[in-house]
């Protein structure tokens, strides 16, 4: 059967990373999906520059970690550096190493290292990758006008913009993941709350080939100039000298036909004959909101359609695709058979903490931003300013290091409260915003392991559940492992795979979602293994606090 004759389970609607995501992790679990977005996503600017270690473990997951690499107009062995400079021919101020922990060498905390790519390389190869999956289509230059729901249908109206044909296809769910100005929010009554009026920022790409050459801090993944000039950051699009850059300070009635945007690229670097072609601009507000609800009935929204903020720290983009990932396996589950009503209600109870936390993060990062770090006299010669620099160069350890060491926000995401997860009587870990200590407290993501053969602890675990015994056998879980045959659910055993797992699982059994936190642990296999199921597979929740 041609894609395009195959009835769709699911619509996505808009095909940015999370709508290209929450595709591909439905497609990977065999199930139909019916992507549409009403541009081309051709030649867009990329907003996005991080995808961070646990996207690119979601990647790693899907089988593509690798091909983003190679495909990179970036080299994967630029040094993950952050610099603070006057100019990019001026004073140096500070320098992060390792910045959003980038650097390619093997760390236990994760499986992969963070990336510096454009959005649109991230995009080309979330669609390739679609475009391989069975049951997976596509449909650009296509536009969602609107649905109905009744009982288990969802049926969405659609129109082909190059030739005004409507139609109408009906699926179990529908998800907007169709950006800021979601149709489908306002579809489902869904209001933005917060602040939707923070202050402007003009982002300028441009080429400017001999920049590389001629600037003197080094090879780096972004560079902050703090100047009283024009205060900026840019960074590289690729090694032929494409690059981003950012004004961050605009006055608020700015016409952006009135911007000179050579002469801002110019002034910000310092570099005033330098060679620069503008390939587009960007005069934009940042935001901080969240939507009052997720979802009503069977549509649901992901990423930027619920969730708004300043891009410092890079989560945006990242967040969403998590948003993907949690939805993408919860509704695989119900379409399955062995997913309950309950597991699709916690999707907002897991996510939105999340996002609150994240958010608030950002906006603390987004209250220093290089504006705020001119100082009078911050590029003269001499004592008085070798003085002033100095003094600027602690505000930004004090400051921004935060913003580059974000372990504690990526990875230490906990779902707490969630009724599909299983409380073992234990206090939870201290939330940090930087440091990260791995836990295997319910909620928790799986703490990962290098392991003594060489391979990584998650490329073990299961497309469905994971029961990883840590001490014992596989006879000790005999009842466990009949009690998921009989609901259903797919499991994975492992067990003997590294001693040192014991001590970091803190328990001889741990059960581990398809999304790799942790559902459920315990030193004993539980009296009533068919209601651990049914709890964390949301058809009921009868199961106390399981002590361990």
């Amino acid at each position: 059967m041609d894609k395009s004759d195959a009835v769709p389970e699911v619509i996505v609607v808009g095909a940015g990373p999370v709508g290209l995501a929450l595709a591909v992790e439905l497609g990977l679990r065999g199930i139909r999906c019916l992507v549409v977005e009403r541009n081309d996503r051709v030649g867009y600017s990329p907003r996005a520059k991080t995808t961070n270690v646990r996207t690119r473990e979601h990647l790693r997951r899907w089988g593509i970690a690798d091909k983003l690499r190679s495909a990179s107009p970036i080299s994967p062995d630029r040094p993950s550096t952050v610099v603070f400079a006057t100019r990019m021919n001026g004073y140096s101020l500070a320098r992060f190493e390792n910045a959003m922990n980038g650097t390619r060498e093997r760390n236990n905390l994760y499986s992969e290292e963070a990336q510096w790519v454009p959005q649109y390389v991230l995009e080309e190869v979330l669609r390739e990758k679609t475009q391989a999956l069975a049951g997976i289509e596509i449909r650009f230059q296509t536009e969602w006008l609107g649905f109905v729901q009744r009982g288990e249908r969802v049926t969405a109206q659609l129109r082909d913009l190059r030739n005004g044909t409507e139609s109408a296809v009906n699926c179990a769910y529908l998800v907007g993941a169709d950006g800021p100005r979601s149709t489908v929010r306002q579809a489902i009554g869904a209001k933005m709350v917060g602040d939707g009026a923070l202050p402007k920022s003009y982002s300028i790409i441009f080429r400017a080939p001999d920049l590389a050459e001629r600037q003197t801090h080094g090879g780096a993944i972004m560079y902050w100039m703090v100047n009283g000039d024009v205060p900026s950051m840019l960074g590289p699009m690729d090694e032929l000298g494409l690059w981003s850059f950012m004004a961050t300070k605009v006055a608020g009635s700015s016409d952006p036909a009135s911007l000179d945007a050579v002469d801002l690229v110019r002034r910000g670097t310092g570099i005033n004959d330098l060679d620069v072609e503008i390939v587009g601009t960007d005069l934009w507000v940042a935001s901080r909101l969240m939507a009052d609800k997720y979802s009503e009935g069977r549509v649901y929204l992901a990423g930027d359609s619920c969730h708004l903020h300043p891009p410092f720290g890079g989560f945006g983009m990242n967040m969403g695709i998590g948003d993907a990932v949690d939805l993408g396996w919860k509704i695989a589950a119900c379409l399955q058979g062995w997913g309950g009503d309950r597991l699709l209600r916690s999707y907002e109870l897991e996510r939105r903490p999340v996002h609150e936390r994240t958010i608030a993060e950002a906006m603390a990062n987004f209250g220093t931003v290089t504006n705020h770090l001119v100082q009078p006299g911050i590029e003269e010669p001499g004592p008085s300013g070798d003085a002033t620099r100095r003094e600027v160069a602690e505000i930004i350890a004090a400051t921004k290091q935060r913003e580059f060491k974000t372990l504690g926000i990526v990875l230490g995401q906990r779902y707490a409260n969630s009724p599909v997860i299983v409380p073992d009587g234990t206090a939870p870990p201290a939330e940090h915003f930087m440091l990260y200590v791995p836990s295997a407290h319910p909620g928790c993501l799986a703490p990962h392991l290098w392991l003594a053969d060489g391979s990584s602890l998650y490329d073990h675990f299961g497309a469905g559940f994971t029961l990883l015994i840590t001490d014992g056998s596989v006879d000790d879980i005999a009842a466990l492992q009949a009690a998921a045959v009989r609901h259903a659910i797919p499991l994975t055993v492992l067990a003997g795979l590294d001693d040192r797992l014991r001590a970091r699982y803190e328990a001889r059994f741990t059960i581990i979602r398809p999304d790799q936190h942790v559902a459920w642990r315990s030193n004993e296999v539980p009296p009533a293994p068919d209601e651990l199921w049914r709890c964390i597979a949301g058809m009921a929740c009868e199961m106390p606090t399981v002590a361990r």
